[in-house]
């Protein structure tokens, strides 16, 4: 659950409603802020605007900065200067806003502009992954909102937000903001990827509901993962099984050539995280790294 207000309600626009601005909107108005306009112009963006803003006028960006006391920018990543730029230019900014983004690898600088005319300046990134569901605004008391900002007010501001939302503040450096991005995306992501990897070979090897097999299986991992670290690591590498991953490169490739890279490379950084732990010795790891170095005849 959210916490109580405890600063004073504004006038929020969101730019725009895609998965991310429609969800943050409405959580902004269950905690008492005024939603008073919202851009979008794909008919998905409109589904959700009028789903989980109902009521909410869809207006272009111009005409939702210019009535915004809170603005939020929930656009891709590219995008961002060119909007904000834009956004000064037509003179759609002035010095009393808040303007945030929610850019997961871009800090205050993108908003340069804004600060330049005044505006107070926040990189707002929640660290969760977005359906632009209703269920989303409940899962954002879970999550932690990670926040840059160049100066004390932008700090507190963006931190008392947050800990309206229910959300765990977290501050990164402006400097640091790609590496965060890029160590969320390559876990959230490619997680995504690996697990319909898996779920297709499973198909192949004749499981008919392969999301029963695997759910206990990855929850375990990931929930060991996040408690003990590398000590959580278990399988044919860690115990220098060779033989099994000769094997399991042989029937990959049988069943699906493009997931064996993917396999090779990941089982090599398991190797070296293990032998790096103590959990491999040093000859074991040669062997599973020979083994993986094979080409399949």
């Amino acid at each position: 659950m959210s916490a109580e207000p405890t600063g004073p309600r504004l006038r929020v626009g969101i730019i725009s409603a895609g998965r991310v601005g429609a969800v943050l909107g409405a959580a902004l108005q269950r905690i008492g802020h005024e939603v008073v306009a919202v851009s979008g112009v794909s008919d998905a963006s409109l589904r959700r605007a009028e789903e989980l803003l109902p009521g909410v006028p869809v207006e272009p960006p111009d005409s939702v900065a210019k009535n915004a006391e809170l603005l939020v920018l929930a656009i891709p990543d590219d995008a961002l200067p060119g909007m904000v730029q834009g956004l000064v230019s037509a003179d759609a900014l002035h010095g009393s806003q808040l303007v945030m983004h929610t850019s997961g690898s871009q800090g205050v600088t993108a908003l340069e502009p804004a600060a330049a005319i005044g505006a107070l300046p926040m990189a707002m990134h929640p660290a969760m992954t977005f359906t632009g569901r209703p269920e989303d605004v409940d899962r954002l008391s879970d999550a932690c909102m990670v926040i840059t900002a160049n100066e004390l007010t932008g700090w507190s501001v963006a931190e008392s937000i947050a800990i309206e939302l229910g959300m765990e503040p977290v501050r990164i450096p402006e400097e640091a903001r790609p590496l965060y991005h890029a160590a969320l995306t390559h876990g959230a992501n490619h997680l995504i990827t690996l697990v319909n990897e898996c779920q297709q070979l499973l198909r192949d090897a004749g499981v008919e509901v392969p999301g029963r097999v695997m759910a206990p299986l990855l929850s375990a991992s990931l929930d060991n993962a996040l408690r003990l670290g590398d000590r959580a690591y278990t399988g044919p590498v860690v115990r220098g099984d060779s033989g099994t991953v000769r094997g399991h490169l042989r029937a990959l490739s049988d069943a699906d050539p493009d997931v064996v890279p993917g396999y090779r490379e990941l089982a090599r950084r398991t190797a070296f995280r293990a032998e790096q732990s103590g959990l491999l010795r040093g000859d074991v790891a040669a062997r599973v790294r020979e083994a993986l170095d094979e080409e399949q005849a």
